[in-house]
């Protein structure tokens, strides 16, 4: 299955169903009245978060979605069944827009959370409502209301509470490898991650995490350079960002340069997610020259919590999680 993340699709509430003309017809009784039942109403169109629905793929394949129609009424005061609602399960996290508009209508960020889309068609009233006194046997009954169309864009943001973030080929990847059950793909070359990957750490002490490892960022990311500025959405409902910056590939007239970059690409995007706490690693430390240049990063870097670590051979990775862990809970303290 493929990761899809945004798509767009149509839905149809239940139209109502007709009233009925019908008039009694019984031995004995020459001239009965009305007795036409009402139609039945439309279903409705619901929504409802699922987490176990990891990505909008399917509806790519069905774009329409249409509730049932309510049923006409019958005879000797028979009202017609109501149509059955739709409930449409959508992944967690997801985002509801109008295409039309713009307007955003719904953010299903919790499992379980619902939503009525579109309210089902009225149905029509039977014949037998409009008997007066003066008006005994109207021939006429009411038609159903139609139900409600609309045009949505469907806008996936992965729930996690630490994001990964970095340049391609810092070690994102395999990091997530190294502390979860998640099995990203590995190689040397960049963008090897091309979609997010969701994993669950279990540290020695504290409640489990999600963490999501988020494609490559590049400058001019948040211009759609590169993959980053397709999956920036997915950091923004995490509370901490950890920022993986590969110690080999620093600059040693700039260290700080890879730092600086990725931060820039995020406030550009939202300085709402800029202004999130972030856990700096410096990546691939059991190589000699990678040690010597984040000596001179942590001399010019003093604002953040910085760790060094080995993602392949595990070196300080307790010490990373520890601290990872006390961010967290700060944050909740907070």
């Amino acid at each position: 299955m493929k990761f899809v993340d945004e798509t767009e699709i149509t839905v149809e509430s239940g139209h109502g169903g007709r009233g009925c003309v019908s008039f009694r017809r019984e031995k004995f009784i020459p001239k009965g009245g009305p007795d036409g039942g009402d139609g039945g109403d439309g279903g409705d169109v619901i929504v409802k978060a699922s987490d176990a629905k990891r990505t909008l793929y399917r509806f790519r394949h069905r774009e329409h979605h249409a509730a049932e129609r309510g049923r006409p009424g019958e005879g000797s005061n028979r009202s017609g069944r109501r149509g059955e609602d739709l409930v449409i399960e959508v992944p967690t996290g997801t985002v509801i827009w109008n295409s039309e508009t713009g307007e955003r209508i719904y953010d299903l960020d919790n499992h379980g959370a619902t939503f009525l889309l579109a309210k089902g068609g009225r149905g029509g009233k039977g014949n037998r409502h409009f008997m007066t006194s003066t008006h005994q046997a109207p021939r006429f009954a009411q038609p159903g209301t139609e139900g409600t169309f609309l045009r949505l864009r469907l806008e996936l943001k992965l729930i996690a509470d630490v994001g990964i973030i970095g340049f391609p080929n810092a070690g994102k990847s395999t990091l997530i490898r190294a502390i979860s059950a998640a099995k990203p793909r590995v190689a040397d070359y960049p963008f090897t991650t091309l979609v997010p990957n969701l994993g669950v750490v279990n540290p020695p002490w504290g409640e489990p995490f999600v963490v999501a490892d988020i494609p490559g960022l590049i400058e001019g990311a948040h211009e759609g350079v590169g993959l980053g500025h397709r999956f920036l959405r997915h950091v923004e409902r995490t509370r901490i960002l950890v920022h993986v910056i590969d110690a080999m590939e620093m600059d040693p007239d700039n260290p700080l340069h890879a730092f600086e970059t990725i931060n820039r690409e995020l406030r550009l995007y939202s300085e709402k997610l800029a202004e999130k706490p972030q856990l700096v690693v410096l990546n691939k430390m059991d190589i000699p020259e990678a040690r010597e240049k984040a000596f001179r990063f942590k001399e010019l870097f003093s604002s953040q919590s910085v760790v060094g670590i080995s993602a392949v051979t595990g070196k300080n990775l307790n010490t990373f999680l520890e601290l990872l862990t006390r961010e967290i809970n700060s944050e909740d303290d907070g």
